[in-house]
């Protein structure tokens, strides 16, 4: 399966703005990149990359005062087989866990896991451990949750969904993350491309999707609390401690989003 993913961002900037994006697609899956995705501006500026602490690929520039356009376009090719499901994923004791799973396990600025704690035991505590208990966290978070974009706020917190009961997808992941810390199980979240590939197109315009990634047996599983089944065709942007570790954008200064298209299309 070929996939055509990319994007376009139309700013105005009222006066010469720093940027960095967080949008090539992961590392991970370099060797699947048939066409790069490689970011462009318009008017054209100079634009830098960098790894940032989490390995994602960063671009950095200056958009210049006035209207910006910001956009990439690529193919990856991709298995067509859907998110992998392996019930008997074991659940590692913390001591056992490898260093570097250990900053997914603490606190995190979208993720508080101190307010949640308490919650997260009572609701799993009984559940078997491993794939079982963090399929009983999306399956509550899925059914706990109402999705809306009109819910979307950029401050909301996994204990402010948790009490308000609706989100986006981030809210979701977010949410999810949270209550895995909780009991003791590394989650990181991701955000990427997914599209209606193997499902009726939705009618909301296409955006881009916040999911989580959970370590089991030696290795991160993608679990998806918004959609809650296994999907084809998901291409992993970034991945950090939660949404502010990896920014679609993030601009340090005045600015309106004028324009803002995202696209994943299956070649025929």
């Amino acid at each position: 399966m070929r996939i055509k993913v990319g994007y376009e961002f139309i700013y105005d900037v009222p006066q010469p703005t720093p940027m960095i994006l967080v949008l090539g697609t992961h590392f991970s899956r370099a060797s699947d990149v048939e066409v790069p995705d490689h970011l462009t501006s318009n008017p054209s500026v100079p634009i830098a990359f960098y790894r940032d602490g989490f390995g994602n690929w960063c671009s950095r520039l200056v958009a210049p005062p006035g209207r910006i356009t910001l956009t990439a376009s690529g193919i990856v090719r991709d298995s067509g087989k859907p998110d992998p499901v392996v019930p008997e994923a074991r659940q590692l004791a913390v001591e056992d866990l490898p260093a570097e799973t250990l900053v997914f396990l603490l606190g995190s600025r979208y993720c508080e896991t101190d307010l949640l704690s308490e919650t997260a035991w009572k609701l799993f505590g009984n559940t078997p451990t491993g794939w079982a208990r963090v399929q009983a966290i999306c399956d509550f978070v899925h059914n706990h949750i109402t999705f809306g974009y009109q819910f979307a706020r950029p401050t909301k917190t996994a204990f402010e969904v948790f009490n308000e009961r609706k989100g986006v997808c981030r809210d979701f992941a977010h949410l999810g993350i949270a209550l895995c810390r909780a009991m003791n199980i590394p989650a990181r979240y991701c955000t990427g491309y997914l599209g209606d590939i193997g499902i009726p197109p939705p009618e909301e315009p296409m955006d881009f999707a916040g999911w989580m990634e959970v370590y089991l047996d030696g290795r991160w599983y993608t679990f998806d609390p918004r959609n809650n089944v296994p999907r084809i065709g998901r291409i992993v942007i970034a991945h950090g401690r939660d949404a502010a570790d990896v920014p679609i954008t993030y601009t340090f200064g005045p600015n309106t989003l004028v324009s803002f298209k995202v696209w994943t299309d299956e070649l025929k």
